[in-house]
């Protein structure tokens, strides 16, 4: 397919991104720095997508995602522009990686450390302690398949998928990551400790497949690290660096409508936003929500309103309560700390599939101020804390009612790890999942996009490029490989890939532009 790569080289393909989170910005700075006309739409006041920034009475939240890993692939955006990402921003690293936390008064601090891993792992059980360390070859294994060979390839063709089929079945990508976790190890909390992380990009640990177990191999091989001056700051340097190649950014412009019209000399999109005519477009990368690419924005095309039906009829990740609070003193507690509730294979059945709210939750806590100080007053902290729960597909909560009791709820839960905490909590602030509907035009309100299950992997997802719209290409979380920060980086780096095939490079970006 190149419907308009015979205008290569008579003029620069014109890119209309639609969305500047991280795989807006990743595929808006790979085009821009091939030589293509960019121009990235962003419907809020700020760049980033979810990875929005709030200032409250002196302190900064952001809004995530907060979990930085793989930061290679942030750096090779700054490399094939031919910057180093150091003079842009500092990534500082998060030790240990997570806290975990049991009602029972467990705990676990889960690192990099291999050693330190085994010891803990070790003094529950010896046999755990052999069985872990196959487990780490073994997510070594998936992560060489599924991380170093797969994540930046697209999947546009069945036959793709039948090409890493048997690799996928030898590692039996079938079962779930707690399946396969529950195979190594017999202490349930180290159970729990190695299968959370799949929530982390939208997941249950008993639906996602065991492909996923990969993050555990990709942490401990990179590291976990946190942007000096917070997520916002790391935005910031790509949208500086954007920028600095000629790239043009318009905040608060949503985009209301695209019409996909064909001729002779190929398809030319007409993008029509607020504050602007409609202007055309060679091709479209659509980094917003994959419902709303298709059922608003393609609103007028047949074949997207088949795609946003059969979107309708997909699964769905969870959404979240996210909870951002300053407190008057700091709390010794670790950057990311995971409480988990009593219940956990049930709660997560609830979250996932339960049409109400459940009465208990797992929480993460993010606290920033402990690797940055500078993000709260001095003297205070700065924290979020979020709750998976039910989307709004499957559970009608008039979270408008129920929202401020439950933010006490979970600041009681937390008193457990931080004593006496509502008496110094001084600001707050809350995102339900009508926010993520309404800000984020989130379908369900899902926090993570489609839900990461096996058959709606690789070829199963929707695809880097639409089948049926000729130049509609997507990034994102929606898209291959999936959520997460290194997911939708490298769905950007897969997308861009797939549009340099179809209508070329100038030569003067040809070499930058693919290197990466």
């Amino acid at each position: 397919m190149a419907e308009r790569s015979s205008q290569a080289g008579s003029k620069r393909p014109r890119a209309a991104i639609i969305g500047s989170g991280f795989g807006g910005l990743a595929a808006a700075i790979r085009l821009q720095a091939a030589g293509y006309e960019t121009v990235l739409f962003e419907a809020r006041d700020k760049p980033g997508g979810r990875a929005y920034v709030y200032e409250q009475d002196g302190f900064v939240f952001d809004a995530g995602p907060t979990v930085i890993t793989a930061p290679h692939c942030i750096a090779e955006l700054f490399e094939l522009c031919g910057r180093e990402m150091s003079h842009y921003v500092e990534l500082l690293p998060v030790q240990p990686f997570y806290r975990l936390v049991w009602d029972d008064g467990d705990s676990f601090d889960y690192d990099g450390d291999g050693d330190h891993m085994l010891e803990q792992i070790r003094a529950r059980d010896p046999q755990d302690a052999e069985g872990y360390q196959r487990f780490v070859e073994y997510t070594r294994q998936v992560f060489q398949k599924g991380y170093e060979e797969l994540a930046a390839t697209p999947f546009l063709r069945f036959g793709d998928m039948l090409r890493v089929a048997p690799q996928l079945a030898r590692l039996r990508a079938d079962r779930s990551v707690y399946d396969t976790v529950r195979r190594f190890v017999k202490d349930e909390h180290v159970r729990q400790a190695l299968s959370f992380h799949s929530l982390l990009v939208g997941g249950n640990p008993f639906e996602t497949s065991a492909i996923y177990t990969l993050i555990h191999y990709l942490e401990r091989k990179w590291g976990v690290f946190f942007p000096r001056g917070g997520t916002g700051a790391l935005v910031a340097a790509l949208v500086r660096l954007y920028q600095e190649l000629g790239g043009e950014l318009r905040l608060s412009t949503p985009v209301q409508k695209i019409r996909a019209l064909s001729s002779e000399d190929g398809t030319t999109h007409w993008v029509a936003s607020r504050g602007h005519d409609a202007e055309a477009f060679d091709l479209v990368v659509s980094n917003a929500d994959l419902h709303h690419t298709y059922d608003k924005l393609y609103a007028d095309e047949p074949a997207a309103q088949r795609t946003a039906r059969k979107l309708e009829r997909a699964d769905w990740s969870m959404s979240l309560f996210v909870l951002y609070f300053g407190t008057n003193r700091p709390y010794d507690v670790a950057h990311h700390t995971v409480v988990f509730g009593p219940r956990y294979k049930e709660l997560l059945a609830d979250i996932f599939h339960g049409s109400e709210l459940p009465e208990d939750f797992s929480l993460y806590l993010h606290a920033p101020s402990v690797t940055d100080p500078s993000l709260a007053p001095p003297g205070s902290a700065a924290f979020y804390v979020l709750s998976p729960v039910p989307h709004l597909g499957n559970a009608n909560i008039d979270w408008d009612a129920v929202a401020p009791a439950y933010a006490e709820r979970i600041l009681a839960s937390l008193e457990r790890v931080m004593p006496d905490l509502r008496q110094h909590v001084v600001t707050r602030r809350w995102f339900t999942p009508n926010d993520f509907a309404s800000e984020l035009s989130a379908f369900h309100g899902s926090a993570f996009s489609v839900a990461p299950k096996l058959t709606q992997s690789a070829w199963f997802r929707p695809h880097n490029r639409d089948p049926k719209i000729p130049g509609l290409y997507i990034a994102g979380a929606g898209t291959h490989p999936g959520a997460g920060l290194p997911g939708v980086i490298n769905s950007a780096k897969a997308t861009t890939r797939i549009i340099f095939e179809d209508f070329g490079l100038p030569a003067a970006g040809a070499a930058r532009g693919t290197a990466a």
